[in-house]
């Protein structure tokens, strides 16, 4: 794709989440295209046809007409560092429940985007045949950080054998990159490798965009998490993790099974999205990218499109 259309194609997304973008951010999640961060600054400084569409505010990069949202990404950075010690406290905790072999922040808190009061929302992974039990410990954490009054909302969890993600398209290796993973630095490694496929989508989005010390439990916290996989390791963990897994799959039957769902509730995965999020959106960036005439002629205009299609591919 044409390095300018790349680049206002990237802010029209942001803009979605009202997130203008820093020079430095759109080089990181450009749209389809690898380039340098050196030709990134040089289109936007040089491209009359950029410059008509896109401005300058308070260092973010807004399409024009929506510079407000430079003022609202700020607030929300400033809501969001009061979020983060809170994220990585409980982070640590849920990390050294039994099985849990990563935690990552995920959604808006991810990127400094979150309003005040926002849910921290993390994605688990686990050892294999745990996914159920895990998930059910870790409920109970965000019990306990609610009486505490954070909100916690750990919206996937899944198998470290199951890290290859099924849906394949923009928003999904959006999500890849933004993630900041806090515990588990190795399996984060191994669940960006098994998602290669994103780097078609955001070629220079290769590393997290926030890097965190790990959280690795230590001490008496490792020993109890030590102690609680030996405990249920074996035939009582197996008979828990299938109790809750049937008791959880009756409940969830009929929102799983609604028109627009996402969710993904197997033995490897636990991912509650029953209204996808991700389908509407980018339908959204579609509209904009029309609106602001991203594309130069018919021809480009078929050619460049993000398909939405959600099958698996190489």
């Amino acid at each position: 794709m044409d390095p300018e259309e790349a680049i206002l194609q990237t802010v029209l997304y942001a803009d979605i989440f009202d997130y203008p973008l820093t020079p430095a951010e759109i080089h990181y999640f450009l749209i389809l295209t690898p380039a340098t961060r050196e030709g990134v600054l040089s289109a936007m400084q040089n491209s009359p046809w950029l410059k008509a569409r896109l401005c300058l505010t308070q260092g973010y990069v807004t399409v024009r007409g929506r510079q407000a949202i430079a003022a609202v990404r700020d607030e929300r950075r400033r809501s969001s560092a009061e979020l983060w010690p809170a994220a990585r406290r409980w982070a640590k905790v849920i990390g050294a429940l039994p099985f849990v072999k990563m935690v990552a922040v995920t959604g808006a808190l991810a990127v400094d985007n979150a309003p005040a009061g926002d849910d921290i929302d993390y994605l688990i992974v686990t050892s294999p045949g745990r996914v159920w039990l895990a998930r059910a410990l870790a409920v109970g954490v965000v019990r306990l950080a609610r009486l505490a009054g954070v909100g916690l909302c750990p919206n996937y969890v899944l198998a470290d054998t199951a890290l290859g993600q099924q849906r394949r398209n923009l928003f999904i290796a959006h999500d890849l990159a933004q993630m900041v993973p806090l515990v588990g630095q190795r399996v984060y490694a191994e669940m960006r490798a098994a998602n290669r496929w994103a780097s078609a989508f955001l070629p220079q989005a290769q590393q997290p965009l926030r890097s965190e010390p790990e959280l690795r439990p230590a001490g008496w916290a490792a020993a109890l998490q030590q102690f609680g996989q030996r405990l249920l390791g074996g035939r009582l963990g197996d008979r828990l993790e299938r109790w809750e897994r049937d008791r959880k799959l009756r409940k969830f039957a009929s929102a799983a099974g609604q028109t627009g769902s996402a969710a993904e509730l197997d033995a490897d995965r636990v991912k509650g999205h029953f209204d996808d999020h991700g389908h509407p959106i980018l339908e959204k960036f579609h509209e904009r990218v029309e609106r602001y005439r991203a594309y130069r002629g018919e021809a480009a205009r078929g050619a460049g499109r993000l398909e939405l299609s959600e099958e698996a591919t190489d």
